[in-house]
């Protein structure tokens, strides 16, 4: 089964989301991470082949690395 979470941030460049996949990831190597900036919202795009996305934990990791986020219902 397949999950997706969907989070508005305000990363503006890909080096900033470069360095923000590669810190999730680090922490979460089974999920499939990328952001949308073409997007007016800044799309992060989290995957996982799990039950369950840990949205606060990456909300909180993206806040401690200066970034505003939030989950998109």
């Amino acid at each position: 089964m397949k999950i997706v979470e969907i989070f508005k941030t305000n990363v503006q460049n890909d080096k900033d989301a470069d360095k923000i996949i590669t810190f999730l990831l680090a922490l979460y190597p089974v999920y499939k991470i990328n952001f949308d900036l073409e997007d007016e919202e800044n799309i992060l795009r989290v995957e996982a082949n799990k039950l369950y996305i840990e949205a606060n934990k990456i909300i909180n990791y993206m806040i401690r690395l200066g970034y505003n986020c939030e989950r998109i219902e």
